[in-house]
């Protein structure tokens, strides 16, 4: 057993997972959490201490996800929202990250065995890893990212008064797929057909595609589905991108293909599609366009703070979930020439990034 500088505080993490508002209940907590943080370390050290000379196991915050590499920038943000507020690793909070490596099925094992070892707080970032967290326990607090509204999909009671053990953020991604086709269609007018990867293992992918095929059906574009749940379907993806002889491509926020950016970027690439993403790492690593929730901003600035509250004494159960209030649009028009496209200057000008 590794004994730290102050009580073993540790957050164990199930992660599957536009800036953030200023959200006034998040951002007057941080200067508070940071002194209570440093005020509270001799007590806890010594209460620690005693439960460890008694035998008892130590506590523990965990996040996962589905590999290490893909993830870095997360975790990266995590770390540092909590130092901001305090709680620093290796002196006064201990963080495991555990890969699912894009196999949910091994979820509810990771999820029993950090149950089983008493961790401190799970970190249940995206979907489906939210769900099982909460199928694992009812006590250990649960921090969630999740983007489908979280009572609709039974994680909380209500969004200002979660109730029970969880409580986080809501990412609004499912109710952006229709923005999302609106802005691809902007920059690709003529395409007539849309190829929409989807993971079917994922409880959103229904959702997903009712929102897409509304908005390109209103704007009489067709959308072709394209299931890739696994990364053998990764691999065979350039066939069926083929097969589905489609003039535009829309990727949905989806853990095993953000994880797999680099692959999925090539492939838009390849067949010479427009595409769109979700998140800004897609756009930052050479796609053409995303529109989404900043996810570092989310995981410093919410995430981290909601973790540090509740190591504090706050009850998930009484912390409203987070929404956001903004949300970026990234163009990368160096890809965009690339493609021979010409992007709209009242898109340029909506822009939150424009890289060249």
């Amino acid at each position: 057993m590794r004994q730290t500088a102050c009580a073993r505080r540790s957050l164990a993490g199930m992660i599957g997972g536009g800036t953030l508002g200023r959200e006034p209940h998040v951002r007057h907590e941080a200067a508070r959490l940071c002194s209570a943080a440093r005020r509270r370390c001799g007590n806890r050290l010594a209460a620690w201490r005693g439960r460890a000379a008694a035998g008892a196991a130590s506590s523990r915050v965990s996040a996962r996800r589905g590999s290490p590499e893909p993830y870095a920038f997360l975790a990266a943000a995590l770390r540092q929202g909590l130092r901001e507020i305090g709680y620093v690793e290796g002196q006064n909070v201990a963080i495991e990250f555990h890969w699912a490596e894009g196999h949910y099925e091994r979820l509810p094992a990771m999820a029993a065995d950090l149950v089983r070892r008493r961790v401190a707080m799970i970190v249940a970032g995206g979907l489906p890893a939210a769900p099982v967290a909460k199928a694992a326990t009812s006590t250990i607090p649960i921090v969630f990212t999740s983007g489908i509204d979280p009572v609709q999909l039974g994680l909380v009671v209500s969004l200002n008064r979660p109730g029970g053990n969880m409580t986080g953020l809501s990412l609004f991604n499912v109710a952006l797929d229709a923005k999302r086709v609106e802005l691809l269609l902007e920059v690709a007018p003529s395409a007539s057909t849309i190829a929409m990867f989807v993971n079917p293992n994922n409880p959103r992918s229904d959702l997903d595609i009712a929102e897409a095929q509304k908005a390109a059906r209103a704007r009489g574009k067709d959308i072709v589905i394209v299931k890739t749940g696994s990364d053998h379907d990764l691999d065979g993806a350039s066939a069926l991108l083929t097969e589905a002889r489609a003039d535009a491509l829309l990727m949905p926020g989806e853990p095993l293909f953000l994880s797999r950016r680099a692959q999925l970027i090539g492939l838009a690439a390849r067949h010479a599609l427009p595409a769109i993403y979700e998140f800004r790492e897609f756009a930052v690593d050479g796609g053409l366009m995303s529109y989404g929730m900043n996810l570092t901003d989310a995981y410093r600035k919410i995430v981290a703070v909601y973790i540090g509250r509740i190591l504090n004494g706050a009850k998930p159960g009484d912390l409203p979930v987070v929404q956001p209030t903004k949300f970026e649009l990234v163009i990368n028009l160096k890809t965009a020439k690339t493609l021979g496209l010409t992007v709209p200057d009242k898109l340029l000008v909506a822009a939150d990034e424009v890289i060249e």
